[in-house]
């Protein structure tokens, strides 16, 4: 009779175990474009990781790095959805490529949040993080044209260092930057000596492209760059052509070695991002909708950004101008970097010039 009662009560434990389901797993998979730009690896990834893991100690990120290669990419988002992803946070290599990825991860009922660059043609894509990628343009165009005229030139001749032609951001802050040269430049005020849509955003390719412009003799009293490699390859080009003034040159990321040229004037500006919001921003958005909840009112604030094919709830952080005579007040103030990663000691006479002590 002992034998028979055990007997049923593993048959009930049996059958009660068969029909559970078991909790589905936790994962939310991080792809990032590539790694020329140094804020990725750097900054992105640590910063959406840490806040991931404050929001749900119990959840998975997996993270993956495309090198700058769209086929990678979409084979990497295949592999998170196969491990079990159930959001996808994707940096597009390629703007319009990866509606794909997009398309794919909504046939299943996977959420997608397009980070820092957004995913056009596609209605999978269900939030987007960024900063307003026409006003960094107009920021960088403003600050280039008001260093000119303060150096007293009359019909200043630039060069454009655009991003690449297929990160829709590049396309963006082209779109900004020309609303403040046209004019000028119809005016009869600005003279655009040439272009270059810089293939992956490469600085050796930044560099050959102003080194060709040096070598038909132009003038070059400005160098627009989209962004801080690009601007380390312009510098490396003016350099060894030892042109003197240096031209202006703009920039984007604040990475430490661009804040460095700025402190030694080898730079005009860069465009600071708030880098820590954005990922922390995108790990509260990716939990969200991670535990079923919707994007949270008070982040999206009802703006959108339009893609081609929907409206999609955006967050648009603000850009902020740096020079030397801001770094202060901005880079240091918010902790990206500190007084000492600015200044080797090679560099403490010139910090202290610019009033940062080490």
């Amino acid at each position: 009779m002992r034998r028979r009662f055990v007997l049923l009560v593993l048959m009930v434990v049996v059958v009660g175990c068969g029909g559970a389901q078991a909790p589905k797993a936790k994962i939310i998979a991080l792809l990032l474009p590539e790694q020329t730009t140094k804020r990725y690896e750097t900054v992105d990834r640590p910063w959406f990781e840490r806040e991931m893991k404050l929001l749900c100690d119990d959840c998975q990120v997996l993270y993956y790095n495309a090198q700058n290669d769209p086929m990678l990419q979409q084979q990497q988002a295949e592999q998170a959805i196969k491990a079990g992803a159930r959001v996808l946070v994707l940096d597009p290599v390629d703007s319009v490529d990866s509606r794909t990825i997009a398309d794919h991860a909504a046939d299943q009922s996977i959420p997608v949040v397009a980070y820092d660059r957004l995913i056009l043609n596609s209605p999978g894509v269900t939030a987007y993080i960024s900063f307003d990628n026409q006003k960094i343009g107009e920021l960088q165009a403003e600050s280039l044209v008001a260093g000119l005229t303060s150096r007293g030139i009359t019909n200043p001749k630039i060069l454009l260092l655009h991003g690449a032609l297929n990160d829709n951001n590049a396309s963006e802050y082209k779109l900004g930057a020309k609303k403040v040269f046209d004019p000028l430049v119809a005016a009869g005020k600005l003279t655009i000596v040439g272009e270059f849509d810089t293939p992956d955003w490469q600085p050796t390719e930044a560099q050959q492209y102003i080194e060709r412009m040096l070598a038909a003799g132009d003038q070059i009293d400005g160098i627009y760059a989209a962004n801080d490699g690009t601007a380390g390859g312009a510098l490396a080009a003016v350099q060894a052509a030892k042109l003197e003034p240096l031209p202006l040159i703009t920039g984007q990321d604040a990475e430490l070695t661009a804040v460095q040229r700025i402190i030694t004037g080898e730079q005009h500006m860069t465009i600071y991002k708030a880098l820590r919001p954005q990922a922390e921003t995108a790990a509260k958005i990716a939990h969200a909708l991670l535990v079923g909840q919707l994007i949270p009112t008070n982040l999206v604030n009802n703006r959108t950004v339009a893609n081609g094919i929907i409206d999609v709830p955006a967050i648009l952080l603000n850009p902020v101008v740096v020079t030397k005579a801001s770094i202060k007040d901005t880079i240091i103030n918010d902790n990206f970097w500190s007084p000492q990663q600015l200044c080797p000691v090679k560099l403490v006479p010139a910090c202290e010039a610019a009033g940062i002590k080490p």
